[in-house]
């Protein structure tokens, strides 16, 4: 009997021990977007723009800087009394998701969230792109979009994003200037199936994610549907 408790005492211990040795980015609390966790944020950014005059608790970036990752939260200024602790699902945390302003110049500014996935898949293909001083191309999407030529950057298959919004993977694709984006119209053309939106030719058509999702499109490029209300690249010629 002894020795039967000492075995399920060791199992205890060990059970505690490997919960709390587990990695925090690998948690699966800070893999999903929490919609408890971004009325909290959001509640908590009302609260400092009234005490502070209608400022924002961001980081100052370029006024150049892709519109989706322009305007992220700085938690060290929500914690000084606005908010208890930052999310368990924040980049901050070992999260995967960065927690960014939305509308940040607008009268209701909206707290949303960026997968830090894709940035991480880009920043290793730029690596790559740094090794061979140039991104390969292998076919012309159109305007100055193209094809990247994975082969030639050393990859055995087509390396991909997992989307934000579902359970496919995205592609990426590259500018002429060596950007590197993803390519979101898989989920676009998704919304115009199922939903059936009013788009117009012309207009950027990435609202239907922003305003659907809690998750925004970053590292992409403008959209727009053809006479077909197909998906495609929003170029200047277009």
């Amino acid at each position: 009997m002894k020795k039967t408790r000492v075995l399920l005492l060791v199992a205890v211990i060990a059970t505690l021990l490997s919960g709390c040795m587990y990695p925090q980015s690998e948690r699966a609390e800070n893999q999903v977007p929490d919609e408890a966790q971004l009325i909290v944020v959001q509640k908590a950014i009302d609260s400092f723009r009234k005490t502070s005059g209608g400022l924002l608790p961001i980081q100052n970036r370029e006024e150049n800087v892709d519109q989706y990752i322009k305007y992220p939260i700085q938690f060290e200024k929500l914690l000084n009394g606005h908010l208890d602790k930052i999310p368990g699902n924040a980049y901050e945390k070992g999260g995967i998701y960065q927690y960014v302003i939305w509308n940040a110049e607008s009268k209701k500014p909206v707290v949303k969230l960026v997968d830090l996935r894709g940035a991480e898949i880009i920043r290793e293909l730029n690596i790559k792109k740094g090794v061979n001083g140039f991104v390969p191309i292998a076919d012309k999407i159109i305007g100055d979009i193209y094809q990247m030529d994975y082969v030639k950057m050393g990859y055995k298959k087509s390396p991909s994003v997992p989307s934000s919004y579902s359970s496919v993977n995205l592609p990426l694709v590259v500018k002429g200037s060596g950007e590197i984006c993803i390519d979101y119209s898989i989920e676009l053309q998704r919304i115009l199936d199922e939903d059936n939106p009013k788009v117009k030719s012309g207009d950027d058509i990435r609202y239907l994610l922003s305003d659907k999702y809690a998750i925004l499109p970053a590292y992409s490029l403008p959209y727009t549907v053809n006479d077909k209300n197909e998906v495609i690249f929003l170029t200047d010629k277009k």
